[in-house]
């Protein structure tokens, strides 16, 4: 294998320290494991997966760009172009469309002049279709850097990106309070934000409780099913 090209220096010591813990999470000579974290860690750099990113993590990893570059372009939560700080997506796929998703995403467009995979010219945010956002007890839903607003609707979406033009971060639907896409970032690679109010719990709402709680009104269980019974697990025999 040719060794990989040095990369750009545009990732400090601070950022190679983070890369040599992630590489530490996994066993000797699983170390290329630890690529899909680590693209998160360039990502938090520089915004995006830049061609220096991508020399980065081949050289951390001792990998090819061509290894590198094929993970990266697989994955869409790796971009590959320059991203705003908030990235707003909209979800327009069956549900979340039928109950207004595209409405939303075309009223976002038009008012941002942007349209997919585009960012404003001020670099705040950058607009996408989502094709499904898993959360179709709350639809229409978008997210702002993976953040849940539920039952959105072109009004609302619209005060949602008019607070984050204007440097405010609104609070989403669930969760915890909004990062910007490389706070984001840092996180999805396994390091914690340490700043108050960044990490949030809290129950289930009542949208994704509707089914179970219809099924106890109205006694519904599958057949023969007993909650203090373990699911079997089957033979090898079995499985072949």
């Amino acid at each position: 294998m040719t060794a990989p090209q040095k990369s750009v220096d545009v990732f400090d010591d601070k950022t190679r320290e983070l890369a040599r813990e992630i590489v530490a999470r996994f066993p000797e000579g699983k170390e290329r494991s630890a690529l899909l974290p680590m693209l998160h860690l360039v990502q938090s750099v520089e915004g995006y997966v830049s061609p220096a990113g991508v020399s980065f993590c081949a050289e951390q990893l001792n990998l090819t760009k061509a290894q590198v570059g094929a993970v990266a372009t697989f994955y869409t939560m790796y971009k590959r172009r320059p991203t705003g700080e908030y990235l707003v997506s909209v979800c327009t796929n069956t549900l979340c469309n039928v109950l207004g998703g595209q409405e939303v995403y075309d009223t976002l467009s038009e008012t941002l002049g942007v349209g997919h995979d585009e960012t404003t010219e001020d670099g705040k945010i950058t607009l996408e279709h989502a094709e499904c956002l898993a959360a179709c007890d709350y639809a229409p839903v978008l997210t702002v850097n993976y953040d849940f607003f539920d039952n959105v609707t072109p009004e609302s979406a619209l005060d949602v990106v008019g607070k984050l033009k204007s440097g405010q971060r609104p609070m989403p639907t669930r969760g915890a309070r909004l990062c910007s896409l490389k706070e984001t970032a840092l996180q999805l690679a396994g390091f914690a934000d340490e700043r108050e109010g960044a990490v949030a719990d809290g129950p289930a709402g009542d949208s994704t409780l509707r089914g179970v709680r219809l099924a106890q009104q109205h006694g519904i269980s599958p057949a023969g099913f007993d909650i203090n019974t373990p699911i079997p697990t089957p033979s090898k025999e079995a499985a072949k």
